[in-house]
C-alpha cells in the first residue's frame, strides 16, 4: 500500500443530480494516472434514478418526481433531501482492491458507524447495501471506468420515504426502506458525512484525509 494515500473529500450542498452526474463523467474521463482519488459528499432534490439493467415494470407512479436513466449499476432508487449520497471516484489500482472488496468495504463502513449508534445492521446476500431488520437504509450503485469507479452509495438519515413507496425500490417489490431518524437517531446529513467518509477512507485504506 502507498504510504502516503491521500483522499479528497468535496462537500457539494444540495445540487441538481444531473449536473453532478455529469461533473463525474468529466472528471473520470479526464483522469490521468497521477490523478487522485475524491468522495464526493451531496445532496439531492427529489429524483429517482434508474440503473443501467433498470427495468420499467420498477416504477410504479413518479408523480411530480423526475426520473433520469443513469449509466449506474443496479435498479431503480430515489434520493432526496436528508439523504446522505457519497459519490466514489477511486482508482481502483491505487487502491489495491477490486469491485466486491469495495462494496464489502462501503457497507461495512455504514454498518460500523450504524454500530455506534446502536443500531445493529447488516448485509443482504445478493442484494448489495445495508439493512436493518430487512428494511434497507443504504444503497449501492457503481460504474467502473479504465479501472476508476464512479457514482457510489446513498444512505438515508432523516427524509421524507414516502416516495420509495412509488418504486420497487432496487427492484424488490415490497421492499421496506427506514432511515436513522426512524430507528430513534437524531442527527444530520452533515454530521453523518463527516463520520462516514472518515470510516470509508480507513477501510479503503487511505492513510490521509483531505477537506475541501
Amino acid at each position: 500500500m502507498t504510504p502516503s494515500l491521500v483522499v479528497n473529500i468535496r462537500h457539494l450542498g444540495m445540487r441538481d443530480y444531473t449536473d453532478v452526474w455529469r461533473e463525474m463523467l468529466d472528471f473520470t474521463n479526464q483522469r490521468s494516472a497521477g490523478s487522485g482519488s475524491e468522495i464526493w459528499v451531496v445532496e439531492h432534490p427529489p429524483v429517482f434514478t434508474q440503473g443501467q439493467a433498470g427495468k420499467a415494470e420498477h416504477l410504479l407512479d413518479a408523480g411530480d418526481i423526475p426520473v433520469v436513466q443513469s449509466d449506474r449499476g443496479g435498479q431503480i432508487t430515489y434520493h432526496g433531501p436528508g439523504q446522505l449520497v457519497c459519490y466514489l471516484l477511486l482508482d481502483l489500482k491505487q487502491v489495491g482492491m477490486g469491485i466486491r472488496s469495495l462494496v464489502k468495504s462501503i457497507e461495512e463502513a455504514i454498518i460500523q458507524l450504524l454500530s455506534e449508534q446502536g443500531i445493529a445492521a447488516a448485509r443482504k446476500t445478493g442484494a448489495p447495501g445495508v439493512y436493518v431488520d430487512g428494511a434497507k437504509i443504504a444503497a449501492i450503485g457503481l460504474r467502473v471506468k479504465k479501472q476508476c469507479t464512479y457514482h457510489g452509495l446513498s444512505f438515508n438519515v432523516d427524509m421524507d420515504l414516502q416516495p420509495f413507496s412509488r418504486i420497487n425500490p432496487c427492484g424488490y417489490p415490497g421492499l421496506a426502506v427506514t432511515d436513522m431518524a426512524r430507528l430513534g437517531v437524531v442527527t444530520n446529513v452533515a454530521s453523518v458525512a463527516d463520520k462516514l467518509t472518515v470510516k470509508l477512507a480507513m477501510l479503503l485504506g487511505y492513510t490521509s484525509v483531505k477537506q475541501a
